[in-house]
């Protein structure tokens, strides 16, 4: 059983969560997540389980090690964790039922929820999805914590209701939410849709978290911006060079003749 825990999320594009605790609770966090914590709580670093459960972490993104923050004070003990990029931290209870998340997106949650690996039922999903043919699958009976680029949108689908979407802007779902792939179709939509050529497709019921700008895809506007500007600067570095040479080859010029 979980430990149940009070929280508070700080901020609004960079957040943070900070988990208050009661002597003998404890908090369990991805490796480096930590931004603060009060006297009395005690880091403990381990596997979190034996090699087995680091090696499955490491499988859906996360590091092999994982921190349990353990207050062994009087009174209340705070311990915040930080987003790793803009986003939000979306607060998950468990307690309505497990999720399946992309990897890389736990963050923190209260001790004794575990990180499992969950596979796609579908080789389609799994090959076009996205996210490949792993998810991570927190489970327990109490919070957790993931983060997500860009705003967040919860979305409840009724039994039998269909939501497409991009497939990087798919976060968390729960496991009642059926997850499959589905072709764009169309020559001119596949070809300069600019949208890829697969949507993920989730039928209900259940809960449904969508970003509005998945890491990816920041990454890949920061990548194309950092060549161009790379190249812009090349280019005027042989421009001067050209222009230089040019100058001064002419005054050599004129003092030969």
């Amino acid at each position: 059983m979980a430990d149940v825990i009070d929280y508070k999320i700080f901020g609004d594009d960079m957040q943070l969560v900070e988990i208050e605790l009661d002597p003998g609770e404890g908090v369990r966090a991805e490796a480096g997540a930590m931004m603060y914590m009060d006297n009395g709580i005690e880091m403990q670093t381990s596997s979190g389980g034996g090699v087995f459960q680091g090696f499955k972490r490491m499988v859906t993104g996360e590091s092999f090690f994982i921190t349990t923050f353990l207050y062994t004070g009087r009174g209340k003990g705070h311990v915040a964790f930080a987003a790793p990029y803009p986003g939000k931290i979306i607060p998950l209870d468990l307690s309505n039922g497990s999720m399946l998340c992309q990897k890389d997106a736990f963050l923190c949650a209260a001790q004794g929820i575990e990180i499992e690996v969950a596979f796609t039922k579908k080789i389609g999903a799994g090959l076009f999805g996205g996210e490949g043919f792993i998810l991570q699958k927190l489970v327990g009976d109490g919070m957790a914590f993931v983060h997500a680029g860009g705003t967040i949108i919860e979305r409840w689908l009724a039994v039998g209701e269909e939501l497409r979407v991009d497939t990087g802007c798919l976060v968390a779902f729960s496991t009642s939410v059926d997850y499959d792939i589905q072709f764009i179709g169309g020559f001119k939509n596949a070809l300069f849709g600019g949208e890829g050529l697969f949507l993920a497709k989730l039928t209900g019921p259940g809960c449904v978290y969508l970003q509005s700008l998945p890491f990816s895809r920041l990454a890949d506007r920061i990548y194309a911006a950092s060549r161009f500007y790379s190249h812009k600067g090349e280019a005027r570095g042989i421009g001067a060079t050209v222009i230089g040479g040019g100058i001064l080859g002419g005054l050599l010029g004129g003092d030969r003749q």
